[in-house]
């Protein structure tokens, strides 16, 4: 077996394919806020997105195809995306920044312009869905039985995001002597938990989804979530969830639309630019007036949420409408690239594949809707 270097990879080169191209690993400049929606952020929201987006076309943008065709995750980045300080986005203490769900969301969107799985693996990763349960969420199998210092967990979850290499599992379970949902710490290495990955995915392949076993796994009393007594209650995680997923959907967008709009002006046919084309330019404006549309909707549903006005039907809404609009969006991309659409290797194909895991979980376009 070759042994495995720590120097960063060199920037893709599709000069065969293309050309006339940039690198790929050099992401294009954001040019997707047609209706200058940055106008409506506060300074200390701008200067965030500006961080965030910075990280990610520098430190991410030129691995994360290499990554994603070997579906593993990219350890090295993690110090500096710890360093960004959003990991926990708007949940207060336990290290978490406690920012506004605006303000959440604008992050999130940043991540997933430049690559879905880095932002799935700081948001989606909460042990709820089961093999025979996913949209059926409140019918889970696996049970906590109380115990003298303790509860006894059994069980299967799976989809469980960074489950495979996680410290800490939260496990979502039904309380044998209440009939309950309730919510408990699983630290790894306990003895009982099992946890495998899921290959073979077509999107958000950096993300190590996993199956997990428990059997007769001891949690003490100080690991069970206080706040979390009854399916009401993961309702509410599920709400915040959905607004935040709602934005990974904007972000991507608008990274696929910043990548077509630069391969349009670069790329040449019959003797001018793709981008001189008429029948380009609509599909490019398609693209960009869904954009515009997408992130007014996600603000909205923000602003609602920090008034204490949002309802789960809001929060359902705005994930599958959002969602529906964005796969639309990822389908012009790829076309727009014709056969370079369907390479990883600029980009845009990747998103496309990554948008179909994002357009079902947290509730398919069904049941959202």
């Amino acid at each position: 077996e070759t042994e495995k270097s720590d120097k960063p990879s060199p920037p893709l080169d599709v000069s065969v394919a293309f050309p006339q191209a940039s690198p790929a690993s050099v992401f294009p400049p954001s040019v997707s806020d047609y209706y200058r929606f940055d106008d409506l952020l506060s300074p200390e929201e701008k200067t965030l997105r500006m961080k965030v987006r910075e990280f990610m076309e520098k430190e991410v943008a030129p691995i994360m195809a290499e990554y994603w065709e070997k579906a593993e995750f990219p350890f090295q980045i993690l110090p500096k995306l710890a360093d960004l300080g959003i990991a926990g986005f708007n949940t207060e203490g336990y290290g978490s920044p406690g920012l506004s769900i605006t303000t959440s969301a604008i992050a999130n969107a940043e991540i997933a312009r430049v690559d879905a799985s880095c932002s799935t693996f700081l948001l989606v990763h909460s042990a709820l869905t089961e093999p025979e349960y996913g949209s059926d969420a409140s019918a889970v199998n696996t049970t906590a039985r109380k115990v003298e210092g303790g509860w006894i967990i059994d069980g299967q979850k799976r989809w469980i995001g960074n489950s495979t290499f996680a410290d800490v599992l939260v496990i979502f379970a039904r309380n044998i002597t209440t009939n309950q949902i309730n919510g408990y710490i699983v630290k790894k290495n306990s003895p009982g938990l099992k946890a495998t990955k899921i290959a073979n995915k077509i999107g958000v392949r950096i993300v190590q989804n996993g199956d997990i076993l428990l059997k007769n796994v001891f949690v003490p009393d100080e690991d069970r979530l206080p706040g979390l007594n009854s399916f009401l209650d993961t309702n509410k995680v599920l709400a915040v969830s959905r607004v935040m997923v709602a934005w990974q959907p904007i972000g991507i967008s608008m990274g696929v639309y910043d990548m077509c709009l630069r391969y349009l002006k670069e790329r040449k046919q019959f003797g001018a630019p793709l981008a001189a084309f008429q029948l380009n330019q609509q599909k490019l404006s398609l693209m960009l007036g869904d954009i515009q549309a997408m992130t007014l909707v996600g603000w909205r549903l923000c602003k609602l949420y920090d008034k204490g006005k949002m309802t789960p039907g809001h929060a359902s809404l705005g994930k599958s409408w959002i969602t529906l609009r964005a796969r639309e969006t990822v389908v012009l991309g790829r076309e727009l690239l014709g056969g370079n659409g369907i390479l990883a290797d600029f980009h845009v194909a990747k998103a496309f594949c990554d948008m179909e895991p994002i357009y079902t979980y947290e509730g398919t376009y069904d049941i959202n809707s």
